[in-house]
Formats: C-alpha cells, sequence, structure tokens
C-alpha cells in the first residue's frame, strides 16, 4: 500500500514545504513546521475559490470605473457594543473570526446576539461542535426567550454543515468551533494546520457564494493568538478578541483587523447571571472604587479607537530590602515604566534606584497608548514623596527621554471625557494648549517638562 503523501506547514503563517525546515522562508518563525497530510483536491481546481460561486461560475476581470457601489445594508446586532466594533453591524456575505481564552463569553455574547436577529425577524442557524443541544438550550434559558427562526444544529463534519447551510439559506451563521470542524478531504485530525485551514476556506466561499455572514469562534494559545496558522487571520474579513480576566466582571472586546470598519474600536461588557450587559460609560465603570486622598493614585486618559476612556494609574514604591529593587507593571508596558523611572531619576534627581515600584491599571484593563505616561510618572512621584495628588484632577501626555512632555492625538477629546465626569483640573501637554477650544468647568494646566509638575 502506498504511503499517503505528506506535507509540511509553518504554524505561523500557514507556509507550505515538501520537507521540513528549521526556520520558515516566509516569516521568519523557527521550529514551525509540522507534518500533516497533504489535502486531497477535486477535479484539479482549488476548494476554497470564494468568489467562483458568487460570479455564477465564471469570474472575469473588470474596470474600475464600471464596478457599481450599491451601498450595502448592514445587518443590526441591537448589542451597541458590538455594533461599534463592527462598524455599525454585520455586513452581508461578511466571514468574522471571535477569539477568546476559554470562559471568558464568546459563546455567550453569539447566543445574545443570535438572539437579537432572531427575534428581528433573521433566519440564524448555531452550528455547535463542542456542545449537545440540551446544554446549549441550558445556556439559552439564562439569557431569556428565543424565537423560532433560530435554528440550533450539532455537527462537525463540514460536508454536512454545508448541505444543512444550502438546505436552510440562514442571513447568519454561527460556528462554534472552528477547531472541532474537518473536512473528509483532509486527512488530519480536526484542529491541526490543514484542518483549520481547509475548514475556513469552505466556510469562506459558503459565505461569499450565498450571501450569508458567518461569525466563527477559535480558540487561543497560551500566546493570546487564535490556535491554528496566522493564514486563518488573513482569510477573513474581521477579527474579533475578546479580552480581560475571566475572574473578573468586566470584558472587552477589541477588533484586531475589519475590512469594514475601525479596527481601533472597543466594546466593553459585564459578566452578570442573565449574560453580558452592555458598559455604556467604560470611563465611569472603570473609576468606581478609587480611594479618596491616597497617595499614588491618579486618573489618566486613554483612546481606544474614537472613544475616551478614564482609568485609575496607582503606583507603589517603597524602600527595598533585597539588593536588587523590584520593579512590577499590571496592564502596561514593563518596559516603559522602566524608562519612565530612569527619567525621574536622571531629570528630577529622585533616588528610586534603591526602591521597589509597583504601576498597576486599575480594573484590570491594558493600555499601551504613551499618552498615559504623564499619568505613570504623577503616580510613581506622589506615592515617593507620599503625598496624594488633589481631587479632581485628570492627567495625560507622552513622556520622553529628556523629561519633555509630547503632544497626543485628540486632545479635546479627552478633555471633555474628563469635564464630563466632574474633573475640575486637566494636566496636559503645553504645546496642546493652542489647538483646545474653551470647555466649561474644567481648568487646563499645560506642562512642558516633567520638571513642572512638582509646582503644580
Amino acid at each position: 500500500m502506498a504511503k499517503e503523501k505528506s506535507v509540511f506547514f509553518c504554524q505561523e503563517c500557514g507556509y507550505e514545504s515538501a520537507k521540513w525546515m528549521g526556520q520558515c522562508p516566509a516569516c521568519r518563525a523557527w521550529n514551525s513546521f509540522v507534518e500533516e497530510p497533504a489535502a486531497r483536491r477535486k477535479g484539479g481546481s482549488y476548494a476554497g475559490n470564494p468568489l467562483r460561486e458568487s460570479a455564477g461560475g465564471r469570474n472575469r476581470p473588470a474596470v474600475l470605473k464600471e464596478i457599481s457601489m450599491e451601498e450595502q445594508l448592514r445587518i443590526p446586532t441591537r448589542i451597541g457594543e458590538l455594533d461599534r466594533v463592527l462598524g455599525g453591524g454585520i455586513v452581508p456575505g461578511s466571514l468574522t473570526l471571535v477569539g477568546g481564552d476559554p470562559g471568558i463569553g464568546k459563546s455567550t455574547l453569539l447566543l445574545q446576539m443570535c438572539r437579537n436577529l432572531s427575534d428581528g425577524g433573521q433566519a440564524v442557524l448555531y452550528i455547535s461542535g463542542e456542545e449537545s443541544l440540551q446544554q446549549i438550550k441550558l445556556r439559552a434559558q439564562r439569557i431569556g426567550t428565543f424565537a423560532d427562526t433560530l435554528r440550533l444544529y450539532c455537527e462537525t463534519d463540514l460536508n454536512q454543515i454545508e448541505a444543512v447551510i444550502r438546505q436552510e439559506r440562514p442571513r447568519i451563521v454561527v460556528i462554534d468551533s472552528i477547531q472541532t470542524m474537518f473536512s473528509g478531504d483532509v486527512g488530519a485530525a480536526p484542529g491541526s494546520v490543514s484542518q483549520v485551514r481547509e475548514s475556513t476556506a469552505i466556510l469562506l466561499r459558503l459565505a461569499k457564494g450565498l450571501g450569508v455572514s458567518v461569525f466563527i469562534v477559535g480558540h487561543v494559545t497560551k500566546e493570546g493568538t487564535v490556535a491554528g496558522p496566522r493564514v486563518l487571520e488573513h482569510m477573513v474579513d474581521t477579527v474579533l478578541y475578546f479580552e480581560g480576566d475571566r475572574h473578573a466582571s468586566y470584558r472587552i472586546l477589541r477588533g484586531v483587523k475589519n475590512r469594514f470598519g475601525s479596527t481601533n474600536e472597543i466594546g466593553v461588557f459585564e459578566m452578570r447571571q442573565e449574560g453580558l450587559a452592555e458598559v455604556k460609560n467604560p470611563s465611569e465603570f472603570m473609576l468606581s472604587g478609587k480611594p479618596q486622598n491616597a497617595s499614588g493614585s491618579v486618573v489618566s486618559c486613554s483612546m481606544e479607537g474614537t472613544r475616551p476612556i478614564l482609568t485609575e494609574i496607582q503606583a507603589l514604591v517603597c524602600r527595598s530590602s533585597f539588593g536588587i529593587p523590584r520593579r512590577q507593571a499590571a496592564g502596561t508596558d514593563f518596559n516603559r515604566v522602566n524608562l519612565l523611572i530612569a527619567v525621574l531619576e536622571k531629570r528630577l534627581g529622585l533616588q528610586i534606584g534603591d526602591c521597589d515600584a509597583y504601576i498597576n491599571i486599575a480594573g484590570g484593563i491594558r493600555i499601551v497608548e504613551p499618552a498615559i505616561d504623564l499619568g505613570i510618572v504623577m503616580a510613581v512621584i506622589s506615592s515617593f514623596r507620599n503625598r496624594p495628588v488633589p481631587e479632581g484632577v485628570v492627567a495625560f501626555g507622552e513622556v520622553g527621554l529628556s523629561g519633555e512632555v509630547r503632544a497626543v492625538s485628540m486632545a479635546e477629546a479627552r478633555v471633555r471625557e474628563a469635564a464630563k465626569l466632574g474633573f475640575s483640573v486637566c494636566v496636559l501637554p503645553k504645546v496642546c494648549l493652542d489647538s483646545l477650544s474653551r470647555v466649561s468647568g474644567i481648568r487646563l494646566v499645560g506642562v512642558g517638562s516633567v520638571g513642572d509638575l512638582p509646582r503644580l
């Protein structure tokens, strides 16, 4: 019996090779090749062509000016935070990948979306390869009542799934999850590189050919990326990541890739007994429980897409009892914190070299925007001198190596968000003052360098 032909795939980018390589020539990743059986093609054509069926079997070149631009009506999910991240709703014929840690709420969010869509008269098909119908119903009973336009189907064979989709012709299809699906044309096990890639190609062809909007649930690795080849993220139209501590009550839905909207928007949810609830004012949610008159606590403002979010930055600086002081950062870049502490030692003469320093972004949210540099600096100074920052003060700005405070984008939107939440003083880069219009109820204090901060 002839041995089945096998090929080698790169787990990072999906590069295919006839032999094993130590380094991928495409993405330069080391030791990323795995051996799997080769996919069996039918009729010598690639089964994953998403445009052939929608073009009536023929795909011909077109002149740019002859292409008609018809406005595609998006399908609203009636979940405001989800619609914000998607760019205004679901685009017909789109393929969306939703990733996140186990237990973070991916299936719950998509089931709530299916409930709202079915209540609006949309035909929805929820396909699960991990749960039985009884398990899905137990979760659905916590969410609420569902309309009859929602159909549930438990299957992992994509040949059967494709036949059901063509027969039912739903508007929305949810696949939970892509790692459990398999195609008979691929001899590898479900969840392998070749199976995930081939399964996504089949779903992509169905989405583009039938005009069905498909949502795919993807597991993530310990590094936080979607399990499987990186080519999976290149094939889909939209990639959404569900972030947050599963033991905390909040969840953040972040758009990493979106061909139909912005990639910087986020949606904030709170996990409750009846499911995920929208957090329409994330700033107020993040600042709840802020201590009064405590040293090392400063409120800063960051931008997530077009939305300003106020967060509390906490710092704890104390004398170290070890030879090498500890540095720890939760919710922000560790190396950035070390850089800012070095700036304070050099430019302000603070003797922090023999002190332990701990920085925390309260609420568990992760922020890497340089605009929170000024908030971190003020929190470290406040904790080191054990003097609390006055109440009602918010600060934002990027700090350079020479101690200068540099301008940040969308400064006026940050100031207006702070004024809306009742803050009376805003410390910001001096270069931003000229471009700001007057905002009632808040006093603007411009600083040119970190040396201006002690005189506030």
